[in-house]
């Protein structure tokens, strides 16, 4: 077991699908296919265990991502195409999180980390939280907080409960 808690862990720490696809794979027990990767075989672990591992990895993900864009980015960005890319990610991220950073502050960001989409989550919050100088403390905060909300969501969903609501 601990060896599938420790896959989940890593899984969360991939971009894009952080706990949108660790949580259902440790909680199903049959095959699923996850995009980019193809068919994963589930584990059919407790969900209080998948919930805490991937919740914890995700927050871990959260300030190490922004750490990274705060002290290291500015290495990898003399590379002209991981420049553009960085660029073009971080005038949409800006353009997406200001309005409710500005509006709501902390519960905005953590809003936006809660929402268990693509295109938001901790690695995009970590960027967003950076560019708007949010702060170590603060976004540690407000990541916790929406990874919580979103672990909930994902964790829930994939048990099917709010198909009984």
């Amino acid at each position: 077991m601990i060896d599938k808690l420790i896959i989940l862990f890593v899984l969360t720490l991939v971009p894009i699908f952080e706990l949108r696809w660790s949580i259902p794979i440790g909680l199903f027990s049959k095959e699923i296919n996850v995009p980019f990767i193809g068919m994963i075989p589930g584990f059919g672990l407790n969900p209080f265990t998948v919930f805490i591992v991937c919740v914890l990895a995700n927050i871990l993900l959260g300030m190490v991502a922004y750490f990274f864009f705060d002290k290291i980015i500015h290495l990898f960005r003399r590379i002209k195409l991981i420049d553009d890319f960085y660029d073009t990610f971080s005038k949409k991220t800006h353009k997406k999180v200001h309005p409710l950073v500005e509006k709501y502050g902390l519960i905005g960001m953590a809003l936006f980390i809660a929402i268990p989409l693509p295109g938001s989550g901790s690695w995009t919050g970590a960027l967003a939280g950076n560019l708007l100088d949010f702060g170590y403390k603060r976004f540690f905060i407000a990541n916790a907080i929406g990874v919580i909300i979103s672990g909930t969501i994902v964790t829930l969903l994939s048990l099917g409960i709010f198909f009984f609501l």
